[in-house]
């Protein structure tokens, strides 16, 4: 029997959902205690809706398609807000962006084709996006405490850019062997 799309685990991606604006609104006005713990919940559900999902057999086809849309969500609309804040490297942006932005397009791609491929995170993915859901958290949780630490801030940059870089490439090279197919 299919579960409930109405069930704990996918009422958890909406919330992360519902959240990211209220982060969003609360960097934008410095507000950085809030913001952090905010940022924190979201992050925290991305975990706990899995979890959810899996341990109770709660895994429903909508929840395959909301949980990475609500990770997008959640971590271009942060980045997006950090870089223009001068807080996180643009660049680093526009990679985080970038990747995000070629798989949505591969997935059309595929469904236009008439060859759709299977929502499946690859484990490189479910690792980029912890770190990427880390580094933020960090950045937040130091604007909230003023604390400073350059070379935490360049080493986390070089992580998640490298990390974000070979998702790109793995997913990449994923698409291209399911597309000669």
């Amino acid at each position: 029997m299919q579960p409930s799309a109405l069930n704990l685990a996918n009422l958890l991606t909406v919330l992360r959902f519902c959240l990211v604006p209220i982060v969003i609104v609360s960097i934008l006005n410095r507000e950085w205690t809030i913001a952090f713990v905010l940022f924190a919940t979201a992050s925290i559900t991305d975990a706990v809706d899995g979890f959810i999902a899996r341990r109770f057999d709660m895994r429903t086809e909508l929840g395959a398609y909301l949980d990475p849309l609500a990770d997008k969500a959640l971590l271009v609309s942060i980045y997006i807000t950090l870089a223009s804040g001068g807080y996180v490297p643009v660049w680093l942006t526009v990679i985080i962006v970038s990747r995000d932005i070629m798989i949505i397009g591969a997935v059309i791609v595929s469904w236009i084709m008439d060859n759709p491929v299977e929502i499946n995170p690859l484990k490189l993915s479910k690792i980029n996006t912890m770190v990427q859901l880390s580094f933020a958290a960090l950045m937040l949780f130091m604007l909230s405490f003023s604390v400073t630490s350059e070379r935490l801030v360049q080493g986390g940059v070089i992580v998640v850019a490298a990390l974000t870089l070979g998702s790109m490439v793995a997913y990449l090279a994923t698409w291209f062997r399911h597309m000669e197919h």
